[in-house]
């Protein structure tokens, strides 16, 4: 039997049910300050991004990497851009009161090629055929 998610006593149907008021309350300090200045001086993208949320659209593209995600973004998909392209993800309930940007890294491995002919001393001397 799968255990049922559960954010510091509360299900995630309670999250979703519950007033901003109190769910700012047990949102960490940094979530919860972030979403306290958003009263007063919205950001007019995030602004734009909670409407398209609301409007239940399949896949929303946002450049917002520092929004923190509320419960009724739950089970939404999202691309979210990288620098260089967008990322898809799905919120889960597990993300409650982290960032967009956490889930998304804007570095990737380097991979590089093997040397080519003169990158190294040894190799002006090796005959190309």
């Amino acid at each position: 039997m799968p255990r049922e998610f559960k954010y510091r006593g509360y299900s995630a149907n309670d999250l979703v049910n519950m007033p901003y008021d109190q769910l700012f309350q047990i949102l960490p300090s940094r979530a919860r300050r972030s979403l306290n200045r958003l009263g007063s001086e919205m950001n007019p993208g995030k602004k734009v991004l909670f409407e398209k949320l609301k409007l239940e659209r399949e896949t929303t593209k946002t450049h917002d990497r520092d929004t923190v995600i509320l419960p009724f973004m739950i089970g939404k998909k999202l691309s979210v851009y990288t620098g260089k392209e967008f990322v898809q993800i799905e919120i889960k309930p597990e993300m409650i009161g982290h960032y967009l940007g956490e889930y998304v890294s804007p570095i990737k491995k380097v991979v590089h090629g093997t040397p080519g002919i003169g990158a190294s001393r040894s190799s002006l001397y090796v005959p190309l055929k």
